[in-house]
């Protein structure tokens, strides 16, 4: 399996490519603005079609591009259905933004939640639900690969903004002690902007959550 990272859109957000060039599958964690252009190339390269999109939250700055790539490649969306108002009716975030944005409604096909297991690119996918930045904030544990990514509950050195509606530091503190770092110590963390980092460094080391 090979891993792209490709931040993208307005402030940069990560989107994360997985691709098995032997089963000529792909998947899309979270679509950032505009993001079609950067995975269309790498789609082509490693000859896979995409067959999900994944969405760790329903923040207009993680899904602003999924329309478009939904359209495109007829891909399936996972997210949590706490973020269903985000992502089916994306127009309430400008209420809170003071941005011009152009966001369109996605169609989730599959809702998922806390201890949810499927499998996906020969690998099994554990879902754990962690809110506090976002109310359907959520991970995706490759198990096999020790790879956890987690949207915008944890960062390197740093944790989600919690001022927004639906944030609740408290909250986001207990998703991070209970689900992130109940994970093996060994995991990457792949977050939703910057670089990626590790549980066992995070717990150490973080200045907000840490042991």
């Amino acid at each position: 399996m090979n891993l792209y990272v490709r931040p993208a859109g307005m402030i940069q957000t990560n989107a994360y490519l997985l691709t098995d060039p032997e089963k000529g599958e792909a998947v899309l964690i979270d679509a950032p603005g505009e993001v079609w252009a950067q995975i269309e190339p790498l789609l082509t390269k490693d000859r896979c079609r995409l067959v999900e999109v994944w969405l760790t939250h329903g923040h207009w700055d993680h899904t602003q591009g999924a329309a478009e790539v939904v359209r495109t490649t007829g891909a399936k969306v996972r997210a949590h259905a706490d973020d269903r108002v985000l992502i089916e009716t994306p127009e309430v975030m400008k209420r809170f933004m003071d941005l011009d944005l152009r966001l369109e409604p996605v169609k989730v096909d599959h809702w998922v939640g806390q201890g949810d297991e499927f499998e996906a690119l020969g690998s099994n996918i554990a879902v754990r639900h962690v809110p506090g930045h976002c109310p359907g904030n959520v991970l995706f544990h490759l198990v096999e690969s020790d790879a956890a990514f987690v949207g915008d509950a944890l960062f390197k050195s740093s944790v989600g903004r919690t001022d927004l509606p639906g944030g609740d530091f408290d909250q986001l503190e207990r998703s991070i002690r209970e689900q992130i770092y109940t994970l093996p110590d060994q995991t990457k963390v792949y977050p939703g902007h910057g670089p990626a980092t590790t549980v066992a460094m995070e717990k150490a080391t973080n200045p907000y959550v840490h042991d």
